[in-house]
């Protein structure tokens, strides 16, 4: 970028929907930047329940709209990243207690007929006494109900959609704070900060996008001095991992006595994921965790179904995140709108601000897709939207069949590990050959630092992906981390401080 001419867009917030909204641009030929004052996905984005979904309980709040985009967005996201999204079979066991069984039926048939599906199966119903789904569940549930629905590694959608947008032309700062932004002559005058050291830099924008999640408020007041418009009301999910409850590869969703609902889905292949709470969060969004009364929530709810109960001191590993919810003024926060709001800012001759409130992860790409349709006719920009029928990186798998693809790497390096090559194939999808470039043994993947971890794919996370510190690499663009042991953190840690990368400094003016 020429560091004497304003950029296009300034995107502040590097979660899900500021790098949908700096791919969608960059891929229209803007002049991108993206800002994030910690790591991509590092709060929000990578705390969700991994779940590409419709939002089968919305049909109960009458949310049609919300649930007929989210299920449109299923199959337009299982397209663009294959590797990444993978098709689930839901179960909903059921008993008296519950709604009555024309009812879920009704309701599923609405799910199905919603979203235009084409990929997925339909809902359908389930003898529980003669199928695996249920050997784990008490002898009471002996029907159950199923429908599709999808899963993603969340924080390496986020990843691979800010890769994108950089190899479009953005530029991507991460462990940057914008400390401040005015407007002026039409443009906007944004000054950031490196948190990891270095001089303040300085540069102009046409535009910017306000994309902090829980801190868009803050953001508005703090940082621009302009009064927030709306307002978002931050609600706590908090999650737990516990060794696998069953061997079978469906997930439940499990109705609790409180009319909530818990998903039960195998995570990682040695583990299950049960969430999620709704709580309110009243303090700092990056100071989050789980309760003890939050767990013991999860593990009362699935044990109402379970054989065998399920305990506290069986967790293994706990995460919580703040949503950004848009407050439309409910009571009851689990019934609070998951769907998102646009505002923009646009007085006659000043230079636009865009904010996002709400959303989930399930619509970003169409809320990128709406964030350009309202931004450029302000900036002037005439590019089409492009997202729908695109690939994300890696994504391009022939056919979308991972495992073809997966039988196409193990052909093509037949000496990596069997599970190494399935992790890979998974996470990275074609650029695994980048990855691995001219190796033709284990040997040539560098140093190896335990538990199927080389020097490689570390190097790959950091000149492709901007990992810089173990939890970026062990946490967020893989969850090594639940695989490891401590001696493999340790030597990663020593790698990294063996092997210093500074985050990549952009080509701006570095004086006002």
């Amino acid at each position: 970028m020429n560091a004497d001419e304003p950029v296009d867009l300034l995107v502040v917030g590097g979660g899900i929907n500021g790098t949908g909204i700096a791919r969608d641009a960059a891929g229209r030929g803007l002049r991108v930047v993206l800002c994030e004052q910690d790591d991509l996905a590092n709060h929000t984005s990578s705390a969700s329940s991994k779940l590409i979904h419709g939002g089968l309980r919305y049909l109960e709040q009458y949310r049609f709209k919300l649930v007929r985009e989210s299920l449109r967005e299923r199959e337009v996201l299982l397209r663009a990243a294959p590797h990444l999204i993978r098709p689930l079979r839901f179960i909903l066991p059921h008993d008296r207690s519950q709604r009555p069984a024309w009812l879920i039926r009704l309701g599923l048939a609405l799910y199905d007929r919603l979203g235009g599906r084409r990929m997925l199966p339909a809902s359908g119903a389930l003898d529980l006494s003669n199928d695996p789904a249920g050997e784990p569940l008490k002898p009471e549930f002996a029907r159950a109900f199923t429908y599709a629905d999808c899963w993603v590694d969340d924080a390496r959608l986020v990843a691979l959609n800010a890769v994108d947008a950089h190899e479009r032309g953005a530029l991507i700062l991460t462990r940057t704070r914008c400390r401040l932004a005015r407007r002026g002559n039409q443009l906007w005058y944004a000054e950031l900060e490196p948190t990891l050291g270095g001089p303040l830099f300085h540069l102009r924008a046409r535009a910017l996008v306000n994309a902090t999640g829980p801190w868009v408020s803050r953001f508005l007041g703090e940082r621009l001095q302009l009064k927030a418009p709306s307002h978002v009301r931050l609600v706590k999910g908090g999650h737990i991992i516990v060794p696998a409850l069953y061997r079978h590869p469906d997930p439940y969703i499990l109705q609790n006595d409180d009319g909530r609902v818990v998903f039960a889905i195998p995570y990682e292949d040695t583990y299950t994921l049960i969430g999620t709470t709704d709580v309110d969060h009243d303090g700092d969004p990056a100071a989050v965790a789980i309760t003890e009364d939050e767990i013991a929530y999860l593990c009362r709810a699935v044990s109402r179904y379970l054989r065998v109960p399920l305990t506290p001191d069986q967790v293994a590993w706990t995460y919580a995140g703040v949503r950004p919810l848009y407050d439309d003024a409910s009571g009851d926060v689990s019934k609070v709108t998951r769907d998102y709001v646009l505002d923009l800012d646009a007085a006659a001759g000043e230079a636009p601000l865009l904010s996002v409130f709400g959303g989930k992860i399930t619509t970003y790409r169409r809320l990128a897709e709406q964030a350009l349709a309202r931004l450029q006719p302000q900036l002037g920009a005439t590019g089409s939207a492009w997202t729908a029928g695109a690939t994300l990186p890696g994504g391009d798998l022939p056919g979308a069949d991972l495992e073809a693809f997966l039988n196409e790497v193990r052909a093509a390096w037949p000496w990596l590990p069997q599970r190494l090559a399935r992790r890979w194939a998974r996470a990275y999808g074609t650029r695994v050959a980048l990855l691995l470039g001219a190796a033709r043994g284990l040997g040539d993947l560098g140093e190896p630092l335990g538990d199927s971890l080389y020097e490689a794919e570390v190097d790959y996370l950091r000149r492709h992906e901007w990992a810089l510190t173990a939890e970026d690499i062990l946490f967020r663009r893989s969850k090594l981390g639940l695989h490891v042991g401590g001696r493999t953190a340790a030597r990663l840690d020593e790698w990294l401080a063996r092997n210093p990368r500074s985050a990549v400094r952009p080509v701006v003016s570095s004086s006002a």
